[in-house]
């Protein structure tokens, strides 16, 4: 059953919205049903099973504790692409 909702929102946030909806071929209420469908979505996902080879694997690498991992990454997407 549809029920009618009324919101209070920025025109310029209204009319952007509209033109969006209507690039992607869908209503503005559609596209807020679904939005709000997915954040009140119950977590049907359950957490991924973890196989044995990799819970043997948990805690087998200890990191130095100055060790930055940003800075790691981007020296190693720098050396990967540059």
């Amino acid at each position: 059953m549809n029920t009618k909702l009324t919101l209070t929102i920025e025109q310029t946030v209204i009319e952007k919205a509209k033109i969006y909806a209507k690039g992607k071929g869908h209503s503005l209420s559609g596209i807020i049903e679904n939005y709000l469908k997915v954040i009140t979505k119950d977590d049907e996902i359950s957490e991924t099973e973890i196989t044995p080879i990799v819970k043997s694997l948990k805690g087998s690498f200890k990191a130095p504790a100055d060790f930055d991992y940003k800075k790691e990454l981007e020296k190693g997407l720098s050396e990967k692409y540059l």
